[in-house]
C-alpha cells in the first residue's frame, strides 16, 4: 500500500521538499553540535569554560600570538563570539593582550600559564575523544573521509567567497 500523500499549502505546491534529516548541512551541523558538546563536558565543569573559550586556548595552544579577528577566521566563529570569550579569558587571567608591534590598534593575544596547563591537560582528552569516535571507521575510510571533508571545505569556500549567493533561477538551472 503506497503511503498517503500529505497535502502543502503555500502558492507553490510544486515546489521540492526539503527532508531535514538528509540535508547535509543539518547533518554536518548536528554532528558537529554533538562532538563539541561532548568535547565540551570534558572541560566545562573541570576548568569553567566554554566551547568558544576552548576553542581560543586551542588555537593559540601552539604558542603563538594572535589578533582576535585571526582567531574568528581559524576558529570559524563569529567576531562576537570570539569577543565574549576573550573578555572573560582576560578577566579569568587566562590570556594576555598586548598592542600589535605595527599596528596598536590590532591587540596581540596569547595564552597565560593558567591557560597553557588547561591546554596541557585537555588535549590528550580531546585527542582520546577523537580516537573514540573515529575508531567507527577504517584507516581507508579515515583517509576517505579526511579528504571528502577537505572537497567540501574548500567548495564551500569557493561558494563563500562568490559576491552574491545562489539565487532561485540559479537554483532551477541547476535542476
Amino acid at each position: 500500500m503506497a503511503s498517503p500523500r500529505r497535502k502543502r499549502s503555500g502558492a507553490d505546491s510544486a515546489a521540492p521538499l526539503l527532508h531535514l534529516i538528509r540535508f547535509l548541512p543539518y547533518r554536518l551541523a548536528v554532528l558537529s553540535n554533538t562532538v563539541s558538546h561532548t568535547v565540551a563536558k570534558l572541560y566545562e565543569k573541570r576548568f569553567g569554560i566554554t566551547i568558544p573559550e576552548w576553542r581560543v586556548i586551542a588555537v593559540l595552544g601552539g604558542g603563538e600570538t594572535l589578533s582576535a579577528g585571526e582567531i574568528a577566521q581559524r576558529t570559524a566563529m563569529d567576531k562576537v563570539q570570539v569577543s565574549r570569550a576573550i573578555s572573560r579569558m582576560l578577566d579569568s587571567a587566562l590570556i594576555l593582550r598586548e598592542s600589535g608591534a605595527t599596528d596598536r590598534r590590532k591587540a596581540q593575544l596569547t595564552l597565560t600559564p593558567k591557560a597553557l596547563a588547561i591546554y596541557t591537560e585537555i588535549v590528550p582528552l580531546a585527542l582520546a575523544y577523537e580516537r573514540e569516535l573515529t575508531g567507527a571507521l577504517t584507516e581507508e575510510e579515515m583517509g576517505q573521509l579526511d579528504g571528502l571533508l577537505a572537497k567540501l571545505q574548500a567548495q564551500a569556500d569557493a561558494l563563500a567567497a562568490r559576491p552574491t549567493p545562489l539565487s532561485a533561477a540559479q537554483s532551477s538551472d541547476a535542476d
